[in-house]
């Protein structure tokens, strides 16, 4: 019966080190990811005195392209809207020499779980969960055993063990209020969320950050809503009907902020419709900079979501982890990247009382 393989792992657990770091050091890149000379040598004499031999097919894939990363996404693969979060990933793999694996879970737990275990079966040297919208979520079992990110997700936990790159949503919604505010306006309607700061749909980290950063600005004011409409949903016809609502009230108010673009064409269409300008009669401001938001008559004043430099910080973030570079206090930490305003014609001050 012939002697078993030594195996990689094997490697690892003899020198004290993760997998991730033994195949740096005998791949030839400790010193460009800066593991430690002391250890590096260490993987080295253990290597040798067990006869390890690496695999020749994995060597002959990564030849030439450095490590293996893997992305798993719910539906950002197949989404018009969060497509550039693979863009800016695939960006900054290809820059890098990195291999990225790509796998589309169709929001299925079951599948997620199929792929992130084939994934860290396969070694890749870390892995990118990404989520199509904003949320907060479990962290799966196994992204312990390899350097990981969150992206565009917090995870459900109080401490925890792997950094998270989201949209700066809370910085968002203070601009959005303070664009307003500045230009004049007093009595602001919302729709999508709030007039009180627990006033959001459910599960929505995009909502609630926005409101927070909406209500420090207009409370620093000495302002309130003037209200605030709720919905699970934001979509058009809610924007529609919630505005047409606002506007038969008798307190229309000046501006409103509305919680994603596609509320924002609800309250396009029900202000054309009562004979009023935007923004003449009603400013707007709004957040995703979904397509249609340039091509709206005036066009729509929003703040962008940065998808592509979303996708580029997950990929710098695992390889920090990959390197070691990420100290333990910093591993659960949350990496906000700013979204631009795109400003366009729907604010202006608003028009004197009569």
């Amino acid at each position: 019966m012939g002697r078993r393989r030594v195996t990689l792992a094997d490697v690892a657990s003899a020198a004290g080190v993760s997998p991730t770091t033994a195949s740096l050091v005998l791949s030839g890149r400790g010193e460009e990811l800066r593991i430690s000379a002391t250890v590096q040598q260490r993987v080295k004499d253990v290597a040798a005195d067990l006869g390890y031999r690496p695999n020749i097919l994995s060597v002959g894939l990564r030849k030439g392209s450095g490590l293996a990363l893997g992305f798993v996404s719910d539906t950002v693969a197949t989404s018009l809207l969060a497509g550039d979060m693979i863009k800016g990933a695939l960006e900054a793999a290809h820059e890098r020499g990195l291999m990225l694996f790509i796998g589309e879970t169709e929001g299925d737990p079951a599948v997620e779980r199929r792929l992130i275990d084939a994934l860290l079966d396969r070694q890749v040297d870390g892995v990118i969960l990404a989520s199509m919208f904003t949320q907060t979520r479990p962290l799966p079992e196994g992204l312990d055993h390899a350097p990981a990110v969150l992206l565009n997700a917090l995870a459900d936990m109080p401490r925890p063990r792997i950094p998270s790159v989201v949209p700066d949503e809370l910085e968002a919604g203070r601009a959005a209020a303070r664009l307003l505010v500045e230009a004049g306006h007093r009595e602001i309607h919302l729709i999508g969320a709030g007039p009180g700061p627990d006033d959001t749909p459910p599960g929505t980290v995009a909502g609630r950050e926005r409101l927070q950063g909406i209500l420090e600005v207009l409370g620093e004011a000495g302002l309130r809503p003037a209200s605030g409409h709720v919905h699970p949903d934001w979509l058009p016809p809610f924007g529609w009907e919630t505005t047409r609502r606002i506007l038969d009230s008798g307190r229309r108010g000046t501006a409103i902020i509305t919680f994603n673009d596609r509320l924002a064409f609800g309250a396009y269409q029900a202000i054309h419709e009562a004979g009023l300008t935007i923004p003449g009669d009603v400013s707007i401001v709004s957040f995703d900079d979904a397509p249609l938001a340039d091509w709206l008559r005036p066009g729509l004043t929003t703040f962008a979501i940065p998808h592509y430099e979303l996708g580029r910080r997950s990929v710098e973030l695992v390889l920090e982890a990959i390197s070691g570079r990420d100290e333990a206090g910093a591993r659960g930490s949350v990496h906000r990247v700013p979204m631009p305003l795109r400003e366009r014609a729907s604010v202006a001050p608003p028009r004197p009382a009569r």
